[in-house]
Protein backbone atom coordinates (compact mmCIF):
# COMPACT_ATOMS: atom_id res chain seq x y z
CA UNK A 1 0.00 0.00 0.00
CA UNK A 2 0.65 3.64 -0.44
CA UNK A 3 -0.14 5.96 1.85
CA UNK A 4 -1.25 9.23 1.37
CA UNK A 5 -4.05 11.96 3.32
CA UNK A 6 -6.30 12.53 0.26
CA UNK A 7 -6.20 10.58 -2.84
CA UNK A 8 -7.70 12.80 -6.06
CA UNK A 9 -8.93 10.74 -8.70
CA UNK A 10 -8.78 12.38 -11.78
CA UNK A 11 -6.21 14.71 -13.16
CA UNK A 12 -8.14 17.38 -15.04
CA UNK A 13 -9.35 20.68 -14.16
CA UNK A 14 -11.58 19.96 -11.01
CA UNK A 15 -8.83 17.50 -10.30
CA UNK A 16 -5.96 20.17 -10.37
CA UNK A 17 -7.90 22.49 -8.81
CA UNK A 18 -9.00 20.19 -5.64
CA UNK A 19 -5.33 19.36 -5.35
CA UNK A 20 -4.28 23.00 -4.93
CA UNK A 21 -6.67 23.74 -2.76
CA UNK A 22 -5.79 20.85 -0.54
CA UNK A 23 -2.28 21.78 -0.33
CA UNK A 24 -3.16 25.38 -0.15
CA UNK A 25 -5.56 24.80 2.85
CA UNK A 26 -3.83 22.22 5.18
CA UNK A 27 -0.06 22.33 3.66
CA UNK A 28 1.04 19.26 6.03
CA UNK A 29 -1.77 16.82 4.06
CA UNK A 30 0.07 14.48 1.37
CA UNK A 31 -2.16 14.53 -1.59
CA UNK A 32 -2.28 11.65 -4.53
CA UNK A 33 -3.38 12.87 -7.89
CA UNK A 34 -4.00 9.40 -9.36
CA UNK A 35 -5.09 10.03 -13.26
CA UNK A 36 -5.73 7.56 -16.00
CA UNK A 37 -3.97 10.09 -18.57
CA UNK A 38 -0.93 12.84 -18.47
CA UNK A 39 -3.26 15.78 -16.18
CA UNK A 40 -2.43 17.72 -19.63
CA UNK A 41 -4.29 15.41 -21.67
CA UNK A 42 -7.06 15.55 -19.79
CA UNK A 43 -10.07 16.23 -21.50
CA UNK A 44 -10.40 19.47 -20.11
CA UNK A 45 -8.15 20.74 -22.71
CA UNK A 46 -10.39 20.32 -24.94
CA UNK A 47 -12.95 22.56 -24.43
CA UNK A 48 -13.34 25.64 -26.79
CA UNK A 49 -15.33 28.44 -26.05
CA UNK A 50 -14.66 30.01 -22.61
CA UNK A 51 -15.96 30.36 -18.85
CA UNK A 52 -18.77 32.28 -17.25
CA UNK A 53 -18.17 34.77 -14.80
CA UNK A 54 -19.58 38.09 -14.02
CA UNK A 55 -17.29 40.92 -14.53
CA UNK A 56 -18.35 43.10 -17.55
CA UNK A 57 -20.20 46.38 -16.79
CA UNK A 58 -23.81 46.19 -16.32
CA UNK A 59 -24.09 42.77 -16.00
CA UNK A 60 -24.93 41.06 -12.06
CA UNK A 61 -24.83 37.93 -10.10
CA UNK A 62 -28.54 38.08 -10.16
CA UNK A 63 -28.63 38.08 -13.93
CA UNK A 64 -26.14 35.39 -14.34
CA UNK A 65 -28.11 33.04 -11.58
CA UNK A 66 -31.47 33.55 -13.45
CA UNK A 67 -30.23 32.69 -16.73
CA UNK A 68 -28.70 29.16 -14.93
CA UNK A 69 -31.67 28.54 -13.33
CA UNK A 70 -33.93 29.09 -16.17
CA UNK A 71 -31.62 27.38 -18.77
CA UNK A 72 -31.96 24.13 -16.35
CA UNK A 73 -35.71 24.28 -16.72
CA UNK A 74 -35.56 25.23 -13.11
CA UNK A 75 -34.32 21.95 -12.12
CA UNK A 76 -30.93 23.44 -10.85
CA UNK A 77 -30.51 23.94 -6.79
CA UNK A 78 -30.98 27.70 -6.62
CA UNK A 79 -28.79 27.63 -3.28
CA UNK A 80 -25.67 26.42 -5.27
CA UNK A 81 -26.06 28.04 -8.22
CA UNK A 82 -26.27 31.28 -6.63
CA UNK A 83 -23.01 30.27 -4.38
CA UNK A 84 -21.43 29.18 -7.77
CA UNK A 85 -22.05 32.77 -9.71
CA UNK A 86 -20.60 34.89 -7.03
CA UNK A 87 -17.65 32.49 -6.45
CA UNK A 88 -17.12 32.29 -10.16
CA UNK A 89 -15.17 35.72 -10.88
CA UNK A 90 -12.78 34.93 -7.96
CA UNK A 91 -11.38 31.90 -9.34
CA UNK A 92 -11.17 33.16 -12.84
CA UNK A 93 -8.90 36.18 -11.46
CA UNK A 94 -7.05 33.28 -9.30
CA UNK A 95 -6.24 32.14 -12.79
CA UNK A 96 -5.52 35.52 -14.19
CA UNK A 97 -2.62 35.87 -11.51
CA UNK A 98 -1.32 32.42 -12.05
CA UNK A 99 -1.00 33.35 -15.44
CA UNK A 100 -4.00 32.23 -18.00
CA UNK A 101 -3.94 34.11 -20.72
CA UNK A 102 -7.30 35.74 -20.82
CA UNK A 103 -8.50 37.76 -24.09
CA UNK A 104 -7.96 41.40 -23.91
CA UNK A 105 -10.11 44.93 -25.08
CA UNK A 106 -7.81 47.38 -26.81
CA UNK A 107 -8.63 49.14 -23.02
CA UNK A 108 -7.00 46.22 -21.29
CA UNK A 109 -10.43 45.10 -20.13
CA UNK A 110 -10.76 41.33 -20.10
CA UNK A 111 -12.83 40.19 -23.24
CA UNK A 112 -15.99 38.40 -22.90
CA UNK A 113 -18.11 37.29 -25.59
CA UNK A 114 -21.96 35.94 -25.94
CA UNK A 115 -22.70 32.14 -25.15
CA UNK A 116 -26.22 30.31 -25.66
CA UNK A 117 -28.79 31.22 -23.42
CA UNK A 118 -26.90 33.80 -21.33
CA UNK A 119 -28.60 37.37 -21.35
CA UNK A 120 -25.34 39.01 -20.94
CA UNK A 121 -22.03 39.37 -22.48
CA UNK A 122 -20.22 37.12 -19.45
CA UNK A 123 -17.92 34.49 -20.98
CA UNK A 124 -14.61 35.01 -20.30
CA UNK A 125 -12.01 33.35 -23.30
CA UNK A 126 -8.58 32.80 -24.45
CA UNK A 127 -9.24 32.77 -28.27
CA UNK A 128 -11.14 29.31 -28.46
CA UNK A 129 -8.51 27.16 -26.98
CA UNK A 130 -9.46 27.83 -23.45
CA UNK A 131 -9.68 24.50 -21.73
CA UNK A 132 -5.86 24.43 -23.14
CA UNK A 133 -4.93 28.02 -21.30
CA UNK A 134 -6.43 26.67 -18.46
CA UNK A 135 -5.48 23.62 -17.52
CA UNK A 136 -1.62 24.30 -18.44
CA UNK A 137 -2.38 27.21 -15.94
CA UNK A 138 -3.37 24.63 -13.31
CA UNK A 139 -0.92 21.95 -13.92
CA UNK A 140 1.91 24.27 -13.81
CA UNK A 141 0.31 25.96 -10.49
CA UNK A 142 -0.07 22.34 -9.04
CA UNK A 143 3.79 22.11 -9.69
CA UNK A 144 4.12 24.35 -7.04
CA UNK A 145 3.41 22.36 -4.11
CA UNK A 146 5.84 19.78 -3.06
CA UNK A 147 2.98 17.67 -1.33
CA UNK A 148 1.40 16.85 -4.33
CA UNK A 149 2.07 13.44 -5.84
CA UNK A 150 1.35 12.10 -8.95
CA UNK A 151 0.40 9.08 -10.09
CA UNK A 152 -0.38 9.30 -14.20
CA UNK A 153 -1.36 6.74 -16.26
CA UNK A 154 -3.19 4.37 -12.92
CA UNK A 155 -6.68 3.50 -13.93
CA UNK A 156 -8.84 3.04 -10.62
CA UNK A 157 -10.80 -0.22 -10.07
CA UNK A 158 -12.63 0.24 -7.42
CA UNK A 159 -13.23 2.19 -4.18
CA UNK A 160 -11.74 0.81 -0.20
CA UNK A 161 -14.98 0.88 2.09
CA UNK A 162 -15.03 0.04 5.55
CA UNK A 163 -17.14 0.62 8.33
CA UNK A 164 -19.57 2.57 5.85
CA UNK A 165 -16.38 5.16 5.05
CA UNK A 166 -13.85 6.05 1.98
CA UNK A 167 -10.00 4.70 3.09
CA UNK A 168 -8.69 4.84 -0.94
CA UNK A 169 -8.60 3.30 -4.03
CA UNK A 170 -7.10 0.64 -5.70
CA UNK A 171 -5.55 1.25 -9.19
CA UNK A 172 -3.35 -0.24 -12.04
CA UNK A 173 -0.23 1.50 -13.25
CA UNK A 174 -1.01 0.87 -16.67
CA UNK A 175 2.92 0.82 -17.74
CA UNK A 176 3.73 -2.44 -15.58
CA UNK A 177 0.70 -3.66 -14.90
CA UNK A 178 1.22 -3.29 -11.22
CA UNK A 179 -2.49 -3.11 -9.03
CA UNK A 180 -1.71 -1.32 -6.05
CA UNK A 181 -3.68 0.36 -2.91
CA UNK A 182 -3.54 4.38 -2.76
CA UNK A 183 -4.94 4.85 0.59
CA UNK A 184 -6.23 8.02 2.06
CA UNK A 185 -8.46 9.37 4.83
CA UNK A 186 -10.59 11.02 1.70
CA UNK A 187 -11.26 10.63 -1.83
CA UNK A 188 -12.51 13.82 -4.23
CA UNK A 189 -13.42 12.02 -7.49
CA UNK A 190 -12.59 14.43 -10.49
CA UNK A 191 -13.15 11.85 -13.22
CA UNK A 192 -15.00 13.86 -15.90
CA UNK A 193 -18.26 12.37 -18.02
CA UNK A 194 -19.39 9.72 -19.38
CA UNK A 195 -19.68 10.45 -23.15
CA UNK A 196 -18.50 7.17 -24.68
CA UNK A 197 -21.55 5.27 -24.40
CA UNK A 198 -22.91 6.98 -27.14
CA UNK A 199 -21.63 6.65 -30.74
CA UNK A 200 -21.31 9.95 -31.42
CA UNK A 201 -19.90 12.40 -29.01
CA UNK A 202 -17.73 15.34 -28.39
CA UNK A 203 -16.00 13.07 -25.95
CA UNK A 204 -12.37 11.36 -25.93
CA UNK A 205 -11.73 8.13 -25.76
CA UNK A 206 -11.21 8.50 -21.71
CA UNK A 207 -14.40 9.91 -20.54
CA UNK A 208 -15.51 6.11 -19.64
CA UNK A 209 -17.81 6.90 -16.41
CA UNK A 210 -15.73 5.83 -14.54
CA UNK A 211 -15.90 7.72 -11.16
CA UNK A 212 -19.61 7.77 -11.72
CA UNK A 213 -19.64 3.80 -11.55
CA UNK A 214 -16.98 3.71 -8.80
CA UNK A 215 -19.19 6.35 -6.46
CA UNK A 216 -22.23 3.61 -7.73
CA UNK A 217 -20.63 0.54 -6.75
CA UNK A 218 -19.48 1.83 -3.51
CA UNK A 219 -23.37 2.89 -2.01
CA UNK A 220 -23.19 6.89 -3.25
CA UNK A 221 -26.12 7.12 -5.58
CA UNK A 222 -26.26 9.26 -8.91
CA UNK A 223 -28.37 11.93 -9.62
CA UNK A 224 -30.04 13.52 -12.58
CA UNK A 225 -28.65 10.51 -14.77
CA UNK A 226 -31.64 11.06 -17.39
CA UNK A 227 -30.32 14.50 -18.55
CA UNK A 228 -28.22 14.11 -21.36
CA UNK A 229 -26.73 17.30 -23.62
CA UNK A 230 -26.44 17.07 -27.10
CA UNK A 231 -24.22 20.20 -28.53
CA UNK A 232 -25.79 21.20 -31.72
CA UNK A 233 -22.38 21.84 -33.86
CA UNK A 234 -20.30 18.27 -34.03
CA UNK A 235 -18.16 17.42 -37.08
CA UNK A 236 -19.94 14.63 -39.02
CA UNK A 237 -17.75 11.30 -38.76
CA UNK A 238 -15.49 12.45 -35.91
CA UNK A 239 -17.73 14.29 -33.92
CA UNK A 240 -15.12 16.96 -32.99
CA UNK A 241 -16.66 20.05 -31.50
CA UNK A 242 -17.17 23.39 -33.20
CA UNK A 243 -17.33 25.61 -30.51
CA UNK A 244 -20.38 27.71 -29.60
CA UNK A 245 -18.18 30.58 -29.95
CA UNK A 246 -18.46 30.28 -33.52
CA UNK A 247 -22.26 31.21 -33.20
CA UNK A 248 -21.26 34.17 -30.38
CA UNK A 249 -18.67 35.54 -32.83
CA UNK A 250 -22.12 35.81 -35.64
CA UNK A 251 -21.98 32.25 -37.52
CA UNK A 252 -25.06 31.48 -38.96
CA UNK A 253 -27.14 27.73 -38.44
CA UNK A 254 -28.44 26.94 -42.38
CA UNK A 255 -29.92 24.05 -43.95
CA UNK A 256 -29.81 22.73 -47.22
CA UNK A 257 -31.72 25.84 -49.17
CA UNK A 258 -29.50 28.07 -47.28
CA UNK A 259 -32.09 29.07 -44.89
CA UNK A 260 -31.26 30.39 -41.23
CA UNK A 261 -33.95 28.00 -40.07
CA UNK A 262 -33.79 28.33 -36.08
CA UNK A 263 -36.34 31.53 -36.87
CA UNK A 264 -39.22 28.86 -37.25
CA UNK A 265 -38.55 27.70 -34.02
CA UNK A 266 -39.68 28.47 -29.99
CA UNK A 267 -35.70 29.15 -28.60
CA UNK A 268 -37.84 30.56 -25.48
CA UNK A 269 -36.76 34.28 -26.95
CA UNK A 270 -39.49 36.85 -25.55
CA UNK A 271 -40.15 38.73 -28.85
CA UNK A 272 -42.82 37.35 -31.19
CA UNK A 273 -40.57 38.67 -33.52
CA UNK A 274 -37.19 36.33 -34.34
CA UNK A 275 -34.17 38.15 -33.14
CA UNK A 276 -32.04 36.55 -35.86
CA UNK A 277 -28.55 38.25 -34.33
CA UNK A 278 -29.23 35.97 -31.39
CA UNK A 279 -31.07 33.29 -32.24
CA UNK A 280 -28.00 30.90 -33.09
CA UNK A 281 -27.22 31.21 -29.02
CA UNK A 282 -30.44 29.90 -27.70
CA UNK A 283 -30.11 26.71 -25.81
CA UNK A 284 -28.32 23.92 -26.78
CA UNK A 285 -31.24 21.06 -25.78
CA UNK A 286 -33.69 23.66 -27.75
CA UNK A 287 -30.89 23.98 -31.13
CA UNK A 288 -30.61 20.10 -31.10
CA UNK A 289 -34.06 19.55 -30.82
CA UNK A 290 -35.10 21.72 -34.18
CA UNK A 291 -32.10 19.86 -36.09
CA UNK A 292 -34.66 16.87 -35.47
CA UNK A 293 -37.49 19.05 -36.91
CA UNK A 294 -35.46 20.10 -40.03
CA UNK A 295 -34.31 16.41 -40.67
CA UNK A 296 -37.96 14.96 -40.03
CA UNK A 297 -39.47 17.80 -43.09
CA UNK A 298 -36.13 16.79 -45.40
CA UNK A 299 -34.35 20.18 -45.22
CA UNK A 300 -30.96 18.23 -44.24
CA UNK A 301 -28.12 17.74 -45.94
CA UNK A 302 -27.55 13.32 -46.54
CA UNK A 303 -23.99 12.66 -46.00
CA UNK A 304 -21.67 9.03 -45.50
CA UNK A 305 -22.12 9.82 -42.06
CA UNK A 306 -25.67 10.96 -40.95
CA UNK A 307 -27.42 13.82 -41.63
CA UNK A 308 -25.80 18.06 -41.70
CA UNK A 309 -26.67 21.33 -41.94
CA UNK A 310 -24.06 23.74 -41.80
CA UNK A 311 -22.57 26.22 -39.91
CA UNK A 312 -21.66 29.63 -42.31
CA UNK A 313 -18.87 31.55 -41.11
CA UNK A 314 -17.79 33.13 -43.94
CA UNK A 315 -19.50 36.50 -43.44
CA UNK A 316 -17.09 37.03 -40.62
CA UNK A 317 -13.99 37.17 -42.88
CA UNK A 318 -10.05 35.45 -42.13
CA UNK A 319 -9.38 38.45 -40.06
CA UNK A 320 -11.81 37.79 -37.55
CA UNK A 321 -11.73 33.55 -37.59
CA UNK A 322 -7.90 33.68 -37.22
CA UNK A 323 -8.28 36.39 -34.08
CA UNK A 324 -10.96 34.95 -32.51
CA UNK A 325 -11.70 31.49 -33.81
CA UNK A 326 -8.27 29.90 -35.00
CA UNK A 327 -8.90 26.54 -33.68
CA UNK A 328 -12.07 26.15 -35.52
CA UNK A 329 -10.30 26.75 -38.77
CA UNK A 330 -7.18 24.38 -37.24
CA UNK A 331 -10.01 21.98 -36.98
CA UNK A 332 -12.07 22.34 -40.10
CA UNK A 333 -8.42 22.15 -42.55
CA UNK A 334 -7.29 18.96 -40.55
CA UNK A 335 -10.47 16.50 -40.02
CA UNK A 336 -13.02 17.75 -43.38
CA UNK A 337 -10.39 19.67 -45.81
CA UNK A 338 -12.37 22.88 -45.44
CA UNK A 339 -11.54 26.78 -45.05
CA UNK A 340 -14.40 28.53 -43.06
CA UNK A 341 -13.56 31.86 -44.65
CA UNK A 342 -14.48 30.53 -47.94
CA UNK A 343 -16.47 27.25 -47.22
CA UNK A 344 -19.60 25.80 -45.64
CA UNK A 345 -18.99 23.76 -42.38
CA UNK A 346 -21.01 20.79 -42.02
CA UNK A 347 -22.26 20.13 -38.64
CA UNK A 348 -24.94 18.22 -36.59
CA UNK A 349 -25.94 17.62 -32.98
CA UNK A 350 -23.65 14.98 -30.99
CA UNK A 351 -23.32 14.13 -27.39
CA UNK A 352 -21.39 16.53 -25.49
CA UNK A 353 -22.04 16.69 -21.84
CA UNK A 354 -23.56 14.70 -18.60
CA UNK A 355 -25.77 17.32 -16.23
CA UNK A 356 -26.64 13.88 -13.96
CA UNK A 357 -23.36 12.65 -12.01
CA UNK A 358 -22.63 11.74 -8.54
CA UNK A 359 -25.25 13.31 -5.73
CA UNK A 360 -22.94 15.88 -3.96
CA UNK A 361 -24.03 19.11 -1.64
CA UNK A 362 -22.24 22.60 -2.17
CA UNK A 363 -18.88 21.40 -0.73
CA UNK A 364 -18.17 18.09 -2.62
CA UNK A 365 -19.62 15.66 0.05
CA UNK A 366 -21.99 12.12 -1.34
CA UNK A 367 -23.61 10.00 0.82
CA UNK A 368 -20.57 8.07 1.89
CA UNK A 369 -18.12 9.63 4.47
CA UNK A 370 -14.65 10.45 3.05
CA UNK A 371 -16.06 10.77 -0.73
CA UNK A 372 -16.26 13.34 -2.60
CA UNK A 373 -16.97 14.65 -6.08
CA UNK A 374 -16.33 17.76 -8.65
CA UNK A 375 -16.94 18.20 -12.20
CA UNK A 376 -18.85 16.70 -14.73
CA UNK A 377 -18.91 13.36 -12.79
CA UNK A 378 -20.57 15.16 -9.74
CA UNK A 379 -24.12 16.61 -9.68
CA UNK A 380 -24.07 19.70 -6.89
CA UNK A 381 -26.86 20.78 -9.22
CA UNK A 382 -26.06 24.39 -10.85
CA UNK A 383 -27.13 22.71 -14.35
CA UNK A 384 -30.27 20.90 -13.91
CA UNK A 385 -31.84 20.02 -16.91
CA UNK A 386 -29.55 21.60 -19.64
CA UNK A 387 -26.18 23.46 -18.86
CA UNK A 388 -25.31 26.67 -20.22
CA UNK A 389 -22.77 26.83 -22.75
CA UNK A 390 -19.90 28.25 -20.64
CA UNK A 391 -20.68 27.35 -17.12
CA UNK A 392 -18.86 23.96 -17.08
CA UNK A 393 -15.48 25.49 -16.66
CA UNK A 394 -16.30 27.52 -13.66
CA UNK A 395 -17.88 25.07 -12.24
CA UNK A 396 -15.00 22.91 -12.51
CA UNK A 397 -12.89 25.41 -10.68
CA UNK A 398 -15.48 26.77 -7.56
CA UNK A 399 -16.75 23.02 -6.69
CA UNK A 400 -13.09 21.59 -7.24
CA UNK A 401 -12.11 23.69 -4.81
CA UNK A 402 -14.89 23.57 -2.45
CA UNK A 403 -14.21 20.06 -2.62
CA UNK A 404 -10.58 20.06 -1.57
CA UNK A 405 -11.01 21.96 0.90
CA UNK A 406 -13.97 20.08 2.64
CA UNK A 407 -11.68 16.09 1.81
CA UNK A 408 -8.53 18.31 3.68
CA UNK A 409 -10.68 19.02 6.42
CA UNK A 410 -12.09 15.22 6.72
CA UNK A 411 -8.92 14.21 6.37
CA UNK A 412 -7.20 16.10 9.20
CA UNK A 413 -9.97 15.25 11.63
CA UNK A 414 -10.41 11.43 10.39
CA UNK A 415 -6.50 9.73 11.65
CA UNK A 416 -5.50 5.94 11.43
CA UNK A 417 -4.08 3.68 8.96
CA UNK A 418 -6.85 0.94 7.48
CA UNK A 419 -7.70 -2.57 8.77
CA UNK A 420 -7.51 -5.60 7.73
CA UNK A 421 -10.62 -5.40 6.48
CA UNK A 422 -9.39 -3.22 3.53
CA UNK A 423 -6.43 -5.10 3.06
CA UNK A 424 -8.30 -8.35 2.60
CA UNK A 425 -10.18 -6.25 -0.21
CA UNK A 426 -6.97 -4.90 -1.68
CA UNK A 427 -6.46 -8.57 -1.99
CA UNK A 428 -9.26 -9.46 -3.35
CA UNK A 429 -9.44 -6.67 -6.39
CA UNK A 430 -6.04 -7.92 -6.92
CA UNK A 431 -7.21 -11.42 -7.69
CA UNK A 432 -9.98 -10.19 -9.77
CA UNK A 433 -7.31 -7.94 -11.97
CA UNK A 434 -4.17 -10.41 -11.98
CA UNK A 435 -6.15 -13.98 -12.35
CA UNK A 436 -9.40 -13.87 -13.11
CA UNK A 437 -10.06 -11.60 -15.83
CA UNK A 438 -6.48 -12.08 -17.30
CA UNK A 439 -7.06 -15.90 -17.48
CA UNK A 440 -10.47 -16.13 -18.92
CA UNK A 441 -9.43 -17.50 -21.93
CA UNK A 442 -12.44 -19.66 -23.33
CA UNK A 443 -15.16 -16.93 -24.45
CA UNK A 444 -16.12 -16.06 -27.27
CA UNK A 445 -17.28 -12.85 -26.80
CA UNK A 446 -15.33 -9.25 -28.00
CA UNK A 447 -15.06 -6.34 -25.76
CA UNK A 448 -15.07 -4.26 -28.82
CA UNK A 449 -18.33 -6.10 -30.27
CA UNK A 450 -20.10 -5.94 -27.30
CA UNK A 451 -19.28 -1.56 -26.58
CA UNK A 452 -20.16 -0.70 -30.05
CA UNK A 453 -23.80 -2.82 -29.38
CA UNK A 454 -23.99 -0.78 -26.15
CA UNK A 455 -23.38 2.55 -27.89
CA UNK A 456 -26.22 2.02 -30.29
CA UNK A 457 -28.54 0.98 -27.79
CA UNK A 458 -28.27 3.96 -25.97
CA UNK A 459 -28.53 6.03 -28.92
CA UNK A 460 -31.50 4.65 -29.97
CA UNK A 461 -33.15 4.76 -26.10
CA UNK A 462 -31.37 7.87 -24.63
CA UNK A 463 -30.81 10.29 -27.28
CA UNK A 464 -32.32 13.55 -28.06
CA UNK A 465 -35.92 11.94 -28.13
CA UNK A 466 -36.85 8.92 -26.22
CA UNK A 467 -40.22 7.09 -25.51
CA UNK A 468 -41.17 4.22 -23.48
CA UNK A 469 -40.95 1.71 -25.25
CA UNK A 470 -37.66 1.99 -26.79
CA UNK A 471 -36.27 2.71 -23.11
CA UNK A 472 -37.26 -0.51 -21.87
CA UNK A 473 -35.95 -2.28 -25.16
CA UNK A 474 -32.85 -0.59 -24.14
CA UNK A 475 -32.73 -1.90 -20.81
CA UNK A 476 -33.44 -5.73 -21.32
CA UNK A 477 -30.52 -5.05 -24.23
CA UNK A 478 -28.20 -3.47 -21.47
CA UNK A 479 -28.96 -6.89 -19.39
CA UNK A 480 -28.12 -9.10 -22.02
CA UNK A 481 -24.89 -7.13 -23.17
CA UNK A 482 -24.00 -7.19 -19.11
CA UNK A 483 -23.84 -11.22 -19.75
CA UNK A 484 -21.96 -11.41 -22.33
CA UNK A 485 -19.34 -9.33 -20.74
CA UNK A 486 -19.43 -11.89 -18.21
CA UNK A 487 -18.30 -14.21 -20.97
CA UNK A 488 -16.00 -11.82 -23.11
CA UNK A 489 -11.82 -12.84 -23.21
CA UNK A 490 -9.73 -11.04 -22.88
CA UNK A 491 -6.64 -12.07 -25.08
CA UNK A 492 -3.87 -9.65 -24.44
CA UNK A 493 -2.36 -11.43 -21.16
CA UNK A 494 0.62 -9.29 -20.71
CA UNK A 495 1.04 -6.41 -17.92
CA UNK A 496 2.33 -3.53 -19.96
CA UNK A 497 0.11 -1.25 -21.30
CA UNK A 498 -2.65 -3.80 -21.67
CA UNK A 499 -5.60 -1.73 -23.06
CA UNK A 500 -7.73 -4.57 -23.89
CA UNK A 501 -7.98 -5.08 -19.87
CA UNK A 502 -8.29 -1.26 -19.54
CA UNK A 503 -11.19 -1.51 -22.24
CA UNK A 504 -13.19 -4.56 -20.19
CA UNK A 505 -12.97 -2.44 -16.51
CA UNK A 506 -14.41 0.63 -18.47
CA UNK A 507 -16.71 -1.24 -20.30
CA UNK A 508 -18.14 -2.42 -16.98
CA UNK A 509 -18.69 1.40 -15.69
CA UNK A 510 -20.62 2.19 -18.91
CA UNK A 511 -23.23 -0.09 -18.73
CA UNK A 512 -23.73 0.25 -14.85
CA UNK A 513 -23.56 3.82 -16.03
CA UNK A 514 -26.07 2.81 -18.82
CA UNK A 515 -28.31 1.26 -16.94
CA UNK A 516 -28.85 4.40 -14.35
CA UNK A 517 -29.34 6.74 -17.19
CA UNK A 518 -32.09 4.35 -18.89
CA UNK A 519 -33.79 3.74 -15.20
CA UNK A 520 -34.27 7.06 -14.57
CA UNK A 521 -35.23 8.57 -17.64
CA UNK A 522 -38.23 5.59 -17.62
CA UNK A 523 -39.51 6.74 -14.35
CA UNK A 524 -39.76 10.33 -15.22
CA UNK A 525 -42.90 11.13 -17.01
CA UNK A 526 -42.26 15.03 -18.47
CA UNK A 527 -40.01 16.57 -21.16
CA UNK A 528 -37.52 19.06 -19.41
CA UNK A 529 -34.42 20.23 -20.77
CA UNK A 530 -32.59 17.64 -22.84
CA UNK A 531 -34.67 15.02 -21.31
CA UNK A 532 -37.53 14.75 -24.06
CA UNK A 533 -39.92 12.06 -23.90
CA UNK A 534 -42.38 11.95 -27.04
CA UNK A 535 -45.43 10.53 -25.20
CA UNK A 536 -45.16 13.05 -22.80
CA UNK A 537 -44.72 15.90 -24.47
CA UNK A 538 -45.10 18.33 -21.16
CA UNK A 539 -42.78 19.78 -18.41
CA UNK A 540 -44.86 18.38 -15.10
CA UNK A 541 -43.88 20.71 -12.06
CA UNK A 542 -46.65 19.07 -9.92
CA UNK A 543 -45.14 15.55 -10.10
CA UNK A 544 -41.56 16.15 -11.78
CA UNK A 545 -40.31 19.49 -10.18
CA UNK A 546 -37.62 17.14 -8.87
CA UNK A 547 -34.27 15.32 -8.74
CA UNK A 548 -33.90 11.27 -10.13
CA UNK A 549 -31.91 9.60 -7.52
CA UNK A 550 -30.84 6.26 -8.13
CA UNK A 551 -28.92 3.79 -6.11
CA UNK A 552 -28.00 0.13 -6.79
CA UNK A 553 -29.99 -2.46 -5.33
CA UNK A 554 -28.66 -5.47 -3.35
CA UNK A 555 -29.04 -7.08 -6.85
CA UNK A 556 -27.28 -5.12 -8.66
CA UNK A 557 -30.08 -3.01 -10.30
CA UNK A 558 -31.20 0.54 -10.37
CA UNK A 559 -33.24 1.66 -7.98
CA UNK A 560 -34.50 5.58 -8.77
CA UNK A 561 -36.38 7.58 -5.56
CA UNK A 562 -36.84 11.64 -6.31
CA UNK A 563 -35.84 14.07 -3.80
CA UNK A 564 -36.92 17.86 -3.84
CA UNK A 565 -35.26 20.81 -6.08
CA UNK A 566 -33.73 23.57 -3.79
CA UNK A 567 -36.02 26.53 -4.39
CA UNK A 568 -34.63 30.02 -2.79
CA UNK A 569 -35.55 32.99 -5.22
CA UNK A 570 -36.99 32.18 -8.76
CA UNK A 571 -40.29 30.15 -8.46
CA UNK A 572 -40.52 27.76 -11.81
CA UNK A 573 -41.79 29.90 -14.57
CA UNK A 574 -41.21 29.36 -18.59
CA UNK A 575 -37.61 29.49 -20.18
CA UNK A 576 -37.11 32.95 -21.82
CA UNK A 577 -33.71 34.02 -24.01
CA UNK A 578 -32.93 36.63 -26.16
CA UNK A 579 -31.83 40.45 -24.81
Amino acid sequence: MVDHDVVVVGGGGAGLRAAIAIAQTSPRLRVAVVSKVYPMRSHTVSAEGGAAAVIATGDTLDEHAHDTVSGSDWLADQDAVEAFVAEAPRELLALEHWGCPWSRLPDGEVAVRAFGGMRKMRTWFAADKTGFHLLHTLFQTSLKYAQIARYDEWYVTTLLVDEDRVHGVVGIELATGRVEAITGRAVVLCTGGCGRVFPFTTNGNIKTGDGMALAYRAGAPLKDMEFVQYHPTGLPFTGILITEAARAEGGWLINKDGYRYLQDYDLGTPSPTPVLRSMELGPRDRLSQAFVHEQEKGRTVDTPYGPVVYLDLRHLGAAMIDSKLPFVRELCLSYERIDPVHELIPVRPVQHYMMGGVHTDLDGATGLPGLYAAGEVACVSINGANRLGSNSLPELLVFGRRAGIAAAEFAAAHRGRPGPVVRSRVADERRRLEHDLLARRDGRERIAEIRTEMQHTMEGSAGIYREAESIVKGADRLRELRERLGKATVEDTSRVFNTELVAALELEAMLDVSETMLACALRREESRGAHQRTDFPNRDDARYLAHSLVSRNPTGSPRVDHLPVTITRWPPGERVYGR
